[in-house]
C-alpha cells in the first residue's frame, strides 16, 4: 500500500460540508487511519466552508495515502478568489487558523481553472524522538472526560477513552530543532535586522499606534492564562528560541517572555542572559503602561518603567505578545546600561512578537486539543449548523440547544436592541417541565449583566420569593454569563446554569466561551439579514402601485416576483392609473396609462431609478403631456442622473374607450422594451408596437406611438425579459416565438386566466429558480 487515492466532487450547498465530512472519515477508516480522522475531518471542513462560503463553487475532495503522510486537498472552481483569514481580511470569523493548528504543513496551489487548499497529517505510527503527551493537564479543574462528553459520541472511542489526536505528536529531531532555530535567526537578521521597516514610521509613538500603523483597540484588558503554555513542549521550545533569537538580533544582555495568567499577575515563561535571574515582584497586567494596553511595542531608557523596575534593568525593550486581540504575555530585552535601545529595537522587538505570538498560540491551541479531545470538531458542527439558517429565532434555538445538555443544564438567550434594554429571547431547559419556571424566573430576574467579559452571574438571587419558591432547585443553580459580541458591538447575553452542587469545570467555560464568539456572528448575520429582507420589502412595495382602476370594457391582470429570496429590490415595475384628471374633477376618467419597464441592474441604484420612472409617469400624465412626450422627458430625467442613471426599458401606452363600448383603442412605445403581443379570439398571435430606442443612452430621441385597436375578445399581453430570458440550460423561454406558443394556447380565457397560466409556464420552464425579476400585463378587451 505505498500510494492510495480517493475523491469526491460536492455542490455548493451548507449540506455539502457535512457529505465531505463524512466522506473523509469513510476513508480513513478504509485505510485503517482513524487515530487521525478527527483532525482530518474538522480541517476537511474548514476548508469545504471556506469553498462554499468564498468561492461559492461546487469543491472536489481528495485523500492521497503516501509512504509517510496523509494528503488531503480541497479544490474549488474560483482560482482569482484569495484565502481568508480571520482577524487579518475575513469578518465571519472562518478562514485557515485551524488547518495551521492540526497539520504538519499546509499550502494553497492553483491552475487555470481551479485553486486547492491542501494539508499533510502525518500517518499514525510515524516515528518521532519523544513520547506522546498525555490529554490531561496537571493541577487544571476540568475533569478528565469532561471536553469528551461536551463533544458528544464523537469524542470517544467504543471504549470510552480518548485517542491522542495529531495535535499530540512531540517535536521534530533535535537536529531539526537546531536548523529550524538558526533559519528563524538568519530570517530575523535578514528581515528585521537589516532595515526591514522605516523606524521613525513603524515605531509606536506616545499616540498611541500599533506596530502595524494602525489604531490600537486595546490588547490588554483581558489577559489569556499562560501556566498552559508551561506544560507546553512545543509552545517551550518557542520561547526558549525566542529569547535566543531577541538577544542575537537586538545585542541585549538578557530578554525573557513573560506570561499572563487570568488574574493579570505575570510569570516567568522564558528567559536568557542576565533576565535569568531577575525576580518578577509583584509585576501585573495592571501596572503595565499604555503602550502595552495598547497592543505597541516600547522602549525604556531608564529604570522609571514598571517592566524594567521589575525586572532591576537600566534599559528596557518590550513588545506585547496578542491572542486573537488579547494579552498573552511579554517579549522583553534588558540592559544594565541606561538609553541602551533605541525606537527601531523597539521596532525590531515588535515583529519578532509578532511572529512567537502565532507559534504561542498555535501551541495553546495544540494543548487544548490533547486536554479536551473533541472540542474544536464539537465547535465546528456548531458552527455549520449556526451559517446554516439566516432566521434570527431559528439561530437563537440553535445556540442554546448546542449549549444544553453538553455545557450546562439550561440556557437562556438575551439580545439588545437600540430601541429597548436586554429581552429574553429564548429558554432552554434539559428538562422540560422546568422550562415555564425557569423562564418566569428569569423574567423577574435582575437583568442580563451589560458585561463584555463572560463571568458569574448572580441575577437569579434578585427574583422574587414566591417565584424562587415556584422554580424550586433551580432558583440555587450557579450561573456563568457570556456577552455576544460581533462586530465592536455587544448584541446580547448567553447565560447558561448548572445545579449549585455541579460545578462548572474550566473546559465548560472556556468552550462555552468559544461558542458565544461565533454564535454572536451568527446572531448578528441573521439580524442584518432579517433587517435587510423588510427594508427590501418595504422599498420594493413602495415602488410597486397601490391598486388597479377599473376601466370599463377592459379587463385586467398584472403579475409581479422578484427575483431570489427578498433580499435585493427588483429592477422591473409596473403601472395603470388615471390620467388626465385634475385633483377634484366631478367627471369620471376616460382615458387611463399603463407602463411596464425594467431598469438595467437590481438593487438600490436600481430601487432609484425605478422610483424615479414610475412617480415621473404619473405625474407627467396628469400634465396631459402626450405618451412620447412623457418618454423624452423621463429620459432626459435618467441622463441628467449622471452615474447614478441606469439604462431603462420601457413600454408605455395610453388606454381610450372606443364607441359603443366596442373595446379600447390603446396608443403605446415600446422604448427597448421586449414587444407587446396580441392574441385573436381564433388564437392568431402579432406584435403590436415597433422597436425604439430605450431610455438613459442618447438625448433628444423622438419617440411615435403605435395604435391598436383591441377589439371585444383579443388580449394584449406586456412582459418584461424575466420572461422571455427564462433559462431551462441552454434553452429561453422565447427562443423559436416560445412566448407567442405559449399566449396562442391562452385562446378564449380571461386576463387573469391568461396571467396564471403564463406565470405557471415562466416557473415550470426551468428546474433552478428564476435569476431575473418577472412582471406582466394582461388587458382583454370585453
Amino acid at each position: 500500500m505505498d500510494r492510495q487515492t480517493a475523491s469526491a466532487t460536492f455542490p455548493s450547498a451548507a449540506a455539502a460540508v457535512a457529505d465531505a465530512r463524512r466522506f473523509v472519515r469513510k476513508v480513513l477508516a478504509d485505510w485503517g487511519m482513524d487515530e487521525v480522522a478527527d483532525d482530518a475531518v474538522l480541517a476537511t471542513s474548514e476548508l469545504a466552508t471556506n469553498a462554499i462560503a468564498y468561492a461559492g463553487t461546487s469543491f472536489e475532495v481528495s485523500c492521497h495515502l503516501e509512504a509517510g503522510d496523509i494528503r488531503i486537498e480541497v479544490r474549488d472552481r474560483h482560482p482569482t478568489r484569495g484565502i481568508e483569514m480571520p482577524g487579518v481580511t475575513a469578518s465571519s470569523g472562518r478562514g485557515l487558523p485551524s488547518i495551521s493548528r492540526l497539520a504538519a504543513s499546509w499550502g494553497v496551489s492553483y491552475d487555470r481553472r481551479t485553486k486547492g487548499v491542501w494539508f499533510r497529517l502525518p500517518r499514525p505510527g510515524a516515528s518521532s524522538d519523544g513520547p506522546a503527551l498525555s490529554g490531561t493537564l496537571a493541577g487544571d479543574d476540568a475533569e478528565p472526560d469532561s471536553a469528551a462528553d461536551a463533544a458528544g459520541p464523537s469524542a470517544a472511542d467504543s471504549t470510552g477513552q480518548g485517542r491522542p489526536t495529531g495535535q499530540g505528536r512531540a517535536a521534530a529531531a533535535s537536529g531539526l530543532r537546531a536548523a529550524r532555530r538558526d533559519a528563524a535567526r538568519e530570517w530575523a537578521r535578514e528581515r528585521i535586522g537589516h532595515g526591514a521597516g522605516d523606524p521613525a514610521r513603524d515605531a509606536a509613538g506616545p499616540g498611541g499606534q500599533t506596530r502595524d500603523g494602525r489604531l490600537a483597540e486595546g490588547v490588554g484588558e483581558i489577559p489569556v492564562a499562560g501556566d498552559r503554555l508551561l506544560r507546553s513542549p512545543a509552545a517551550l521550545e518557542s520561547m526558549e528560541d525566542g529569547v535566543a533569537t531577541v538577544r542575537e538580533v537586538l545585542g541585549a544582555e538578557g530578554a525573557a517572555v513573560l506570561l499572563t495568567e487570568r488574574d493579570g499577575r505575570l510569570i516567568m515563561g522564558a528567559s536568557a542572559g542576565t533576565a535569568a535571574e531577575m525576580p518578577l515582584g509583584e509585576l501585573s497586567v495592571a501596572g503595565l503602561g499604555p503602550a502595552a494596553r495598547a497592543g505597541s511595542a516600547w522602549v525604556a531608557a531608564d529604570a522609571s518603567d514598571p517592566t524594567a523596575a521589575a525586572l532591576q534593568a537600566r534599559s528596557l525593550a518590550a513588545a506585547p505578545l496578542e491572542s486573537q486581540g488579547r494579552l498573552t504575555g511579554l517579549v522583553v530585552a534588558v540592559s544594565s546600561v541606561s538609553g541602551r535601545f533605541a525606537e527601531a529595537d523597539g521596532v525590531r522587538l515588535g515583529r519578532l512578537a509578532d511572529e512567537m505570538s502565532l507559534s504561542l498560540e498555535k501551541a495553546r491551541v495544540g494543548e487544548l486539543e490533547r486536554s479536551w479531545r473533541g472540542w474544536l470538531s464539537f465547535v465546528a458542527e456548531a458552527s455549520d449548523l449556526l451559517a446554516g439558517t439566516l432566521d434570527q429565532e431559528r439561530t437563537m434555538a440553535l445556540v442554546a440547544q448546542l449549549v444544553v445538555p453538553r455545557l450546562a443544564t439550561w440556557c437562556a438567550v438575551y439580545t439588545v436592541s437600540e430601541s429597548e434594554p436586554d429581552r429574553l429571547a429564548y429558554v432552554w431547559h434539559a428538562d422540560e417541565n422546568r422550562a415555564d419556571g425557569l423562564r418566569e424566573l428569569l423574567e423577574h430576574a435582575g437583568a442580563a449583566p451589560p458585561t463584555d467579559v463572560p463571568g458569574p452571574w448572580s441575577g437569579l438571587a434578585t427574583a422574587p420569593g414566591d417565584v424562587r419558591a415556584a422554580a424550586g432547585d433551580t432558583a440555587a443553580d450557579q450561573v456563568y454569563a457570556f456577552p455576544l459580541i460581533a462586530r465592536g458591538r455587544r448584541i446580547g447575553t448567553i447565560v447558561i446554569g448548572r445545579p449549585s452542587g455541579d460545578r462548572f469545570p474550566r473546559s465548560a467555560i472556556e468552550l462555552a466561551e468559544e461558542l458565544s464568539r461565533r454564535a454572536a456572528l451568527a446572531v448578528d448575520n441573521a439580524r442584518l439579514f432579517s433587517a435587510q429582507t423588510a427594508m427590501s420589502s418595504a422599498l420594493q412595495r413602495s415602488l410597486l402601485p397601490p391598486g388597479i382602476p377599473e376601466i370599463p370594457g377592459l379587463e385586467v391582470a398584472v403579475v409581479y416576483e422578484p427575483a431570489g429570496e427578498g433580499s435585493e429590490v427588483g429592477g422591473d415595475f409596473y403601472d395603470v392609473f388615471e390620467s388626465g384628471l385634475r385633483p377634484g374633477d366631478p367627471a369620471p376618467a376616460s382615458r387611463w396609462r399603463f407602463a411596464i419597464g425594467d431598469v438595467c441592474g437590481t438593487g438600490p441604484e436600481a430601487a432609484a431609478v425605478t422610483g424615479l420612472a414610475r412617480h415621473a409617469l404619473r405625474i407627467l400624465a396628469a400634465e396631459d403631456m402626450s405618451v412620447p412626450a412623457v418618454l423624452a422627458r423621463l429620459n432626459r430625467l435618467i441622463l441628467g442622473e449622471g452615474e447614478r442613471g441606469r439604462l431603462l426599458t420601457l413600454l408605455h401606452g395610453e388606454i381610450a374607450a372606443r364607441r359603443r363600448r366596442d373595446g379600447v383603442t390603446i396608443r403605446l412605445t415600446s422604448a427597448g422594451h421586449p414587444p407587446p403581443l396580441i392574441l385573436d379570439p381564433d388564437g392568431g398571435v402579432r406584435e403590436a408596437a415597433s422597436p425604439q430606442p430605450l431610455l438613459g443612452v442618447f438625448d433628444g430621441v423622438e419617440f411615435h406611438t403605435d395604435t391598436v385597436d383591441l377589439r371585444r375578445g383579443e388580449v394584449l399581453l406586456c412582459v418584461t425579459d424575466g420572461v422571455t430570458e427564462r433559462r431551462s440550460g441552454l434553452r429561453l423561454l422565447g427562443d423559436g416565438h416560445g412566448l407567442e406558443r405559449l399566449l396562442a394556447g391562452c385562446t378564449g380565457l380571461s386576463a387573469g386566466a391568461v396571467a396564471a397560466r403564463i406565470q405557471r409556464a415562466v416557473r415550470d420552464f426551468g428546474p433552478e429558480p428564476s435569476n431575473d425579476d418577472v412582471a406582466l400585463i394582461v388587458l382583454r378587451a370585453s
